[in-house]
């Protein structure tokens, strides 16, 4: 399971990096912006401003740790590439779990087990998922299953009678 179109390793955690950022972002935004605007007091043009000035303060701070999770999580798969010489999901489930054990070190130990769980099985549920949608997609390719359509130049002759016996064309 290789991913062709992805960047060599060290310029894979800089995408991935600004991917993520992009990703927090944008979804700060709208998370913000609903939050402020409910949170307002009472008066459309009130809301709409707290809305922007919640976008602008909050969404890039959640951007930023969208980054920071999303550099983490590819640097240490980016590691576990180069030391274990081959890239399959157990390096992304690893990477997950070390991810969210990492972030969460300054709350403590029972905070870095229960972090390290979830960031594992969060991925391994990510990675699972996408090899059941590769080989539910790869079965339409599968000889076995495809209906074949008939070849008209592979097909007996037609029949045609005339009179009583059948001729052959």
């Amino acid at each position: 399971m290789e991913e062709y179109a992805r960047d060599p390793c060290p310029w894979r955690i800089v995408d991935d990096c600004g991917g993520a950022f992009s990703m927090g972002a944008i979804g700060g935004s709208v998370f913000h912006g609903i939050k402020g605007f409910r949170n307002a007091p009472t008066g459309h043009y009130r809301r709409l401003i707290s809305s922007f000035e919640s976008i602008r303060i909050r969404a890039p701070i959640t951007g930023g740790n969208f980054a920071v999770w999303g550099g983490l999580f590819s640097a240490i798969d980016c590691s576990m590439v180069y030391v274990r010489k081959k890239e399959d999901p157990w390096n992304s489930i690893t990477s997950g779990a070390l991810t969210g054990a990492i972030l969460a070190v300054r709350n403590g130990t029972g905070a870095m087990v229960g972090s390290a769980i979830i960031g594992g099985v969060l991925l391994a549920m990510i990675e699972g998922i996408g090899i059941l949608f590769t080989r539910f997609s790869a079965q339409q390719f599968d000889p076995a299953n495809v209906m074949f359509q008939e070849d008209p130049s592979q097909l007996p002759k037609k029949e045609t009678i005339f009179g009583n016996s059948p001729t052959y064309q």
